[in-house]
């Protein structure tokens, strides 16, 4: 089947930005991985003066935390640095910083940028929804589920616990003998790296340090990854109707946030840039966005719009839009109402 003329011009538009250099992406990893190193030090050092003192350093680390993921993403799509041998040199290390087993999650991710927005793949990489006939037709126990596990509560305060589990296992059907070394070789660093450091600081005090930087960069990264695919207006298409380029530019939001925000989670925001190319190097997103009005007319949300997505549970067919459980209810009120006259 014969490209369209949009999908071409897109590809030849975003050609521009994807070739990697090693200046940014040195400058990148020096700036992030540095601050961090020296935010862990100053934490333990905080620890002799005050806890609050070391959790209000906690937010900065966790921010660096999510910066050092962004990098190991890169990596992951071989967008960082020209060199595939150092990609995959700093996706490992980078992996081990933020517990991810590195070539087990570019495994998942992969499958996810190739599904996304598709309801006949959906579960793989990404955020569990299902649609309102099918939650309709669902059993009271995997409707309450389905409920426990699309509560905001359970999404971003228990995530980063679960995924954090999930990453100590391989996935079955998915992960090849590459993944599944990769996967028991990460456990090993992390625990090599854990007993280290609390061989040198204490145990106790290096929970006191880690555990709220991971809490804080779990969550803002669940956070993250859900305001820009569970938007209102997301793309959803099942069989011939789903289209890469339209899922990518369509079912990604533009996520604007203020330059500190921005720094910290690696120009993220401009997730619609990131899912046509994932190619493009993260220091080179913002400017194909702005240079180029074609990806200016995607869904944008700020830091105050981003909290309306967590009430959106559902995609309706019938609407084509994401919708909560509360339209549930009034879809119920309305057809008892239209019975009952």
């Amino acid at each position: 089947m014969a490209e369209s003329s949009a999908n071409v011009k897109w590809r030849e538009i975003v050609a521009r930005y994807q070739t990697p250099g090693v200046k940014p992406a040195v400058w990148q990893l020096v700036s992030t991985l540095v601050p961090l190193i020296a935010s862990f030090v100053l934490m333990y050092w905080s620890l002799s003066v005050s806890y609050w003192l070391t959790l209000l350093l906690a937010i900065p680390a966790a921010g660096l935390t999510i910066r050092t993921f962004i990098i190991m993403h890169d990596c992951g799509h071989g967008s960082f640095l020209p060199s595939k041998t150092w990609n995959n040199i700093i996706g490992w290390i980078t992996g081990i910083l933020t517990t991810t087993p590195y070539a087990h999650w570019r495994r998942e991710h992969a499958i996810h940028h190739a599904t996304s927005g598709h309801l006949e793949q959906r579960g793989t990489g990404d955020i569990s929804t299902m649609t309102v006939r099918e939650y309709l037709s669902a059993s009271p126990l995997r409707k309450f589920w389905y409920r426990i596990y699309r509560n905001p509560v359970m999404l971003l305060g228990f995530g980063p616990a679960f995924l954090f589990i999930k990453h100590r296992w391989p996935t079955r059907g998915i992960a090849g003998r590459k993944e599944v070394w990769n996967v028991h070789l990460t456990n090993l660093a992390l625990a090599a790296l854990i007993t280290t450091l609390s061989l040198l600081i204490g145990f106790r005090e290096f929970m006191l340090i880690w555990l709220p930087i991971f809490l804080l960069s779990g969550s803002a990264g669940v956070w993250l990854f859900y305001v820009q695919h569970q938007f209102e207006d997301a793309y959803w298409r099942g069989g011939e109707d789903w289209e890469y380029a339209t899922a990518a530019m369509y079912g990604s939001s533009y996520f604007r946030l203020p330059k500190v925000l921005q720094w910290f989670t690696g120009n993220i925001g401009f997730h619609h840039v990131h899912h046509l190319s994932p190619k493009i190097p993260n220091y080179r997103l913002e400017k194909c966005h702005r240079e180029n009005p074609t990806f200016q007319t995607v869904v944008t949300l700020t830091l105050r719009e981003s909290i309306r997505t967590l009430g959106l549970r559902l995609w309706d067919e019938e609407s084509g839009r994401m919708v909560s459980f509360g339209h549930l209810r009034r879809l119920r009120r309305e057809q008892r109402l239209g019975r009952a006259a």
